[in-house]
C-alpha cells in the first residue's frame, strides 16, 4: 500500500503532493514501482497535528481519486479519513476501502456508510486519544491484552451495525499513541493478533521509532522501515503501507522467497 498524503504538515511528506497533478505522478510512480493498493489522505494525523474541515478534504481527495480510477482502475484505492461525509463521496467515486484511524469512534455516521456498501472494506486502527495528544503520556498495564480487546470490541461494534466480517481489516497503529517500548512489542509479537482472524494491516514506514533507536533524518529511515517490514510479514500482516514502494517490493520479494523455502 502506497501513502499519498496530500497535506501540508504530514511528518514524512508534508506539502509535497497537495497540488493533483503532483499527486497523481507521485501515485502513478507508486503503481509503476508496485504498489497494489493507494492509501489517499487529506488530514494529517502525525503528533500535534491540527484537524482540516470536511470541504478540504473533499478538496483534496475527489479529483485525485477521480483521476487514478480513471487511469488505473485496476489499483485498489483507500481512503484515509474519519469523516462519514467524505467515506461517502469517496466510495461514490470508486473508493475501495475507508482507512479510519479512529476505528469508527470519531463519527457515529460511518459504520452506516460503510454497512450500505457491502463491497467496501474497513481498516480500524487502534489509537489511544487522538492525534493531539495521543503521544503526550501513553500508558499501558498490557498493550498487547489492550489493542486486542479494543479490536473485539470494535468488531462487535462494526457487526452489530451491519458492516460484514469479511470487509474488516485490522491495523495496531504503531506510533499512535505508544512508546518506544509498546511499538516495539507489538512489532515482536503481531502474531498475537492473528486469533482475530482477520487481515492485518500495518504502518511502521519512516516513523519515529526507527529514529529511537538509530538515530535518522526522516528521509533516511528506509533500512529500520524494511526491518519492520520482515517483522510484519513473520507476524502475518498482509498489507504493509509504506512511502519508499519501490524498496520495499524488492526487500519483501527476496524476503518472502526466502522465508518460504525455509519453511518447505
Amino acid at each position: 500500500m502506497g501513502i499519498l498524503n496530500l497535506t501540508e504538515d504530514s511528518f514524512s511528506d508534508g506539502a509535497l503532493f497537495l497540488d493533483c497533478a503532483s499527486a497523481i505522478n507521485h501515485a502513478e510512480q507508486m503503481i509503476h514501482d508496485g504498489a497494489q493498493l493507494i492509501d489517499i489522505g487529506a488530514e494529517s494525523t502525525r503528533p500535534g497535528s491540527i484537524p482540516v474541515s470536511e470541504e478540504t478534504e473533499l478538496e483534496r481527495v475527489i479529483p485525485v481519486l477521480t483521476a487514478l480510477k480513471k487511469s488505473h482502475p485496476e489499483i485498489i484505492y483507500s481512503i484515509d479519513t474519519q469523516k462519514a461525509s467524505v467515506a461517502r463521496e469517496a466510495i461514490k467515486m470508486g473508493a475501495n476501502i475507508i482507512n479510519d484511524i479512529s476505528a469508527l469512534r470519531y463519527d457515529n455516521a460511518m459504520v452506516g456508510v460503510i454497512a450500505a456498501h457491502p463491497q467496501v472494506k474497513v481498516i480500524l486502527m487502534h489509537m489511544q486519544g487522538t492525534p493531539q495528544n495521543m503521544q503526550l503520556n501513553p500508558y499501558y498495564d498490557d498493550v498487547l491484552f489492550e489493542i486486542k480487546d479494543f479490536f473485539e470490541e470494535r468488531i462487535k461494534f462494526c457487526l452489530h451495525g451491519g458492516i460484514k466480517h469479511k470487509n474488516i481489516l485490522l491495523d495496531p497503529g504503531i506510533g499512535f499513541g505508544k512508546t518506544l517500548e509498546h511499538n516495539s512489542i507489538i512489532l515482536a509479537k503481531l502474531y498475537y493478533f492473528n486469533t482475530l482472524g482477520l487481515p492485518m494491516v500495518l504502518g511502521a514506514s519512516r516513523k519515529s521509532f526507527i529514529n529511537m533507536i538509530s538515530p535518522t533524518p526522516m528521509e533516511s529511515r528506509l533500512e529500520g522501515s524494511l526491518a519492520a517490514a520482515a517483522f510484519a510479514v513473520l507476524g502475518g500482516v498482509e498489507i504493509l503501507r509504506v512511502h519508499d514502494v519501490l524498496a520495499h517490493k524488492r526487500f519483501l520479494d527476496v524476503f518472502c522467497h526466502l522465508s518460504k523455502a525455509g519453511v518447505n
